[in-house]
């Protein structure tokens, strides 16, 4: 039931545009997991960062809405560029993700491709290899809710 409640989190949060603060930028009333108070911000105060993922595309970039993809659990606006291919890899985590613009593709090895255009949802199980695109002409942003650190372990 927790997760479930998450997901709806994280999907509202995506659907509504009104992405959180950095962490060192959040109002008091606001917590790790979540809004204490009611918030409103632009998407224009997203602050987005290199995550050091890179191919010869670009390198997917990240910004925080609730708590700290590097040290536990997170919700985390991920910016990929048009035409980013990540290689086959791993998360420790579960992960859930909604296609907030772009077209993106989440798929394990062997099987077919399947078109997530906005508004789309996927799951990741951790441990699991899968390799995630943006498909679409344009670049692709995604919401990433996540219970533990954010890790990415390339695949042999």
């Amino acid at each position: 039931m927790l997760k479930k409640t998450r997901l709806i989190a994280a999907m509202a949060l995506a659907m509504f545009a009104t992405p959180g603060l950095a962490a060192d930028q959040m109002p008091d009333a606001m917590t790790p997991m979540g809004m204490k108070a009611s918030t409103s911000l632009p998407v224009t105060a997203l602050k987005f960062f290199g995550t050091g993922v890179k191919t010869d595309v670009g390198e997917l970039q990240a910004a925080p809405a609730f708590g700290d993809l590097a040290h536990g659990e997170h919700g985390t606006f991920v910016k990929m560029p048009a035409g980013f291919v990540s290689p086959l890899h791993t998360h420790t985590e579960d992960y859930y993700a909604v296609v907030v613009s772009g077209v993106g593709v989440n798929t394990q090895p062997g099987k077919a491709d399947i078109p997530l255009p906005s508004g789309s949802y996927w799951f990741q199980a951790g441990g699991e290899p899968h390799v995630t695109k943006c498909i679409s002409a344009v670049e692709c942003i995604f919401f990433l809710s996540q219970p533990g650190a954010f890790d990415y372990l390339p695949s042999k």
